[in-house]
């Protein structure tokens, strides 16, 4: 339940949150999806840097370019746009690892990953994460992974600037496989290029790069024989199930209800016995209820006593703040846009749905559902959009 945690409250909320959108013409409804720059096949621009992680100096080589994607008659049929950071003067390259990493959505580039967590830079923010006034900026990561593998960052297509060529349906890269076939084909023209067959290699996905990670790695070895030393998982999401609230599906609700809590609590809209305790003690009750009698309840259904019904609605409302006649019209199934516009509906605000942290005012302040998520539009697009063009 604590590995589901983390997923509630900042990763699983990537999937919809991570969607590049194409600009749209405020005066033509249809998106208007900027073209690949022109490019040589096989042109790539380079630039030299420099970090200090963990004290030591690392000197880096950048690389930037696109990777064609050609059919077995030799035709392109998509480039995949790609930011590759390899340490200079690493000596003996197959000692030295090369990650291979890319964000989720699906729809997302690798710019939360790259300018975020892992990279040689990353977009300067507040300490709790709130975007600091334009013009944004960014600085040298002291957290970047470079100290221990070469990174290489991949926008797969459909996203950052990554498109199939003119006359190429896109369709032919988005799906489950679709996907992996192109990423999995990308990886294996970079790792021949670059000499890398002898290095150790590492898979490293976000949100839906999780499954996008999971599914290469058997794929990369079923189809080129290229094993896989490992894979990173950053904020999981291996069975949709988990955060998919259709009708039926119960098994999301008791996984959410602990970042409920804990939501609750940071806005102290619990009971003073539940404010007093500190998170971790809550969590750890919570999950405990969640996965014994919240589930049980909800396995039964209709099966349920009036006296057992009205104790989960009497424990949700404790545990979550909110009344117990909402929690009735919810049927015990209260699904996160719910969540995040009821708790602080009496301040006429909507709570953030990557980061609770974070509040808004809503469009509309009638219904249960959300018109952006501020924790979105507020704090993070900005800063990283200009950080990347920058």
């Amino acid at each position: 339940m604590k590995k589901i945690l983390v997923l509630i409250l900042s990763v699983g909320f990537h999937l919809a949150f991570a969607q590049q959108r194409p600009n749209v013409n405020p005066n033509n409804p249809k998106p208007v999806i900027d073209p690949v720059p022109q490019q040589k096949e096989q042109e790539t621009i380079k630039t030299k840097g420099s970090i200090t992680v963990n004290g030591k100096i690392i000197n880096y080589s950048a690389t930037t370019g696109y990777m064609p994607l050609k059919s077995e008659d030799g035709k392109v049929r998509a480039k995949i746009f790609y930011v590759a950071y390899t340490k200079d003067n690493s000596g003996d390259i197959t000692k030295r690892p090369v990650t291979f990493t890319f964000n989720g959505g699906p729809g997302s580039s690798s710019v939360w990953l790259h300018m975020g967590v892992i990279g040689p830079k990353r977009i300067v923010m507040s300490d709790k994460g709130d975007a600091l006034k334009p013009p944004y900026s960014y600085v040298d990561n002291e957290y970047s992974w470079l100290d221990q593998s070469d990174l290489v960052f991949i926008d797969p297509v459909g996203t950052g600037f990554s498109r199939a060529v003119n006359g190429v349906d896109r369709a032919e890269f988005q799906g489950y496989n679709e996907d992996i076939q192109s990423v999995g084909e990308f990886i294996k023209l970079y790792t021949t290029q670059n000499k890398r067959w002898g290095s150790p290699k590492f898979l490293a996905g976000e949100s839906y790069g999780t499954t996008r990670a999971a599914g290469l790695s058997n794929y990369l070895q079923s189809a080129f024989k290229m094993y896989i030393n490992g894979v990173a998982l950053i904020s999981a999401v291996l069975n949709f199930q988990t955060i998919n609230f259709t009708i039926g599906n119960d098994l999301t609700y008791p996984l959410y209800l602990p970042s409920y809590a804990a939501t609750s609590w940071y806005y102290k809209k619990l009971s003073p016995e539940l404010q007093k305790k500190d998170i971790k003690t809550l969590m750890k009750e919570v999950e405990n209820y969640s996965i014994n009698e919240y589930a049980t309840a909800l396995i039964k259904g209709d099966r349920l006593s009036t006296q057992e019904y009205n104790a989960v609605v009497a424990k949700l409302s404790y545990y979550t703040g909110l009344s117990e006649s909402f929690i009735r019209q919810t049927d015990l199934r209260i699904n996160l846009p719910q969540y995040n516009k009821e708790l602080l509906r009496k301040e006429g605000k909507t709570v953030g749905r990557l980061d609770s942290r974070f509040t808004g005012i809503d469009y509309d302040d009638t219904g249960s559902s959300t018109s952006y998520d501020p924790s979105n539009t507020g704090t993070i697009s900005g800063p990283y959009a200009a950080g990347v063009m920058s």
